[in-house]
């Protein structure tokens, strides 16, 4: 041997874990179940609108909609068995989030910035390490902690200096985010040092 071993740790610090599986958008034209799934709505070259979730297609006329529920509104009508008005959105302008596979060989997150999309369909940005974020309150997070992600989380609080000296960010599950929105009831929280979370 003429030279040193190459490290094979040398892409990613040994404390870091992998980044989380990125988020994917599939059209709900598509072979994908839809009953409580995050989806987008919209026009080609208009615009798309999230925080949405989807109930089963509905067949009217040979027509196929999909209901479409406002994200707290679900929250609220899983949580509290109440009805709530879910407008018919045609399948042909649902789009669909899906959890993607890991690209092969990637230890670290893509880099985020500034990028072009087509408008052709809806897009989603890399998940972005909480510590690179100017802003994480209110947020979609994922924590993820021995290579298992914990989504539909939410951050509650900005980043702060922990009892033990670690920069943490406090996140609550989604239900209970918007529970504390439609109830006034201060949500069940847990500590998360940032290098354990991502925005989604």
């Amino acid at each position: 041997m003429t030279g040193p071993l190459p490290d094979p740790f040398a892409g990613q610090p040994d404390w870091a874990p992998l980044p989380p599986r990125p988020v994917e958008i599939v059209p709900a034209t598509g072979r994908v179940e839809l009953r409580g799934r995050r989806v987008l709505v919209g026009l080609p070259g208009l615009g798309w609108r999230g925080d949405l979730r989807a109930d089963d297609r509905v067949v009217q006329n040979s027509r196929t909609y999909v209901p479409i529920i406002p994200e707290h509104e679900w929250y609220r009508a899983e949580s509290e068995q109440v009805e709530v008005f879910a407008p018919l959105v045609p399948v042909e302008r649902v789009w669909v989030e899906t959890v993607g596979e890991r690209p092969p060989g990637t230890g670290t997150a893509p880099t985020a910035g500034s990028r072009l999309v087509s408008l052709d369909q809806p897009s989603h940005r890399p998940s972005t390490p909480v510590f690179e974020a100017d802003a994480v309150s209110g947020r979609r997070v994922v924590h993820v902690v021995d290579g298992t992600e914990h989504r539909d989380l939410r951050a509650v609080t900005e980043t702060y200096s922990g009892a033990e000296g670690d920069i943490c960010v406090r996140v609550t599950s989604e239900l209970e985010w918007y529970r504390w929105a439609w109830r006034g009831q201060p949500p069940t929280t847990l500590e998360v040092p940032v290098h354990l979370l991502w925005i989604e």
